[in-house]
């Protein structure tokens, strides 16, 4: 599964368009986004919604909450289904290593140094049967 912000995040630079509720498109590169899905744009061409104006602009800043959609070219997508395939491996690796470390059975010493719990074979709490009949 693929987030909309990691999408966005990894299309910076690359070409886009963004149509909004009203309509009106803006097609340019991905400056920056933030957490809201507010997008800068540079190199714009502005289309009105009846599609009959067109506008060149440097840059422009895009209110997340008023995009309709957004169109990113497929070579964006591929790159974020390689990262997310990636960062699961990793922590597939990462849970590996921290299995093969964990420490498995019944205690590894403690503070009596037994390797048995509660008062059997060599000490422990109250001694056990090592200490009976003596």
């Amino acid at each position: 599964m693929v987030l909309p912000l990691s999408l966005l995040r990894t299309a910076q630079n690359h070409p886009m368009l963004v149509e909004l509720k009203n309509g009106e498109t803006y097609n340019g590169h991905l400056q920056s986004c933030d957490s809201w899905m507010n997008i800068h744009l540079r190199d714009v061409i502005f289309t009105s919604k009846d599609g009959d104006r067109f506008f060149k602009m440097p840059e422009v800043y895009v209110r997340g909450s008023t995009v309709k959609y957004l169109r990113i070219p497929d070579q964006v997508v591929d790159l974020v289904k390689q990262e997310v395939a990636e960062v699961r491996r990793q922590q597939k690796d990462l849970q590996k290593q921290r299995k093969a470390a964990a420490t498995r059975g019944r205690g590894g010493g403690g503070r009596g140094g037994s390797t048995a719990g509660r008062g059997g074979p060599g000490g422990g709490r109250g001694g056990g049967m090592a200490n009976r009949g003596k």
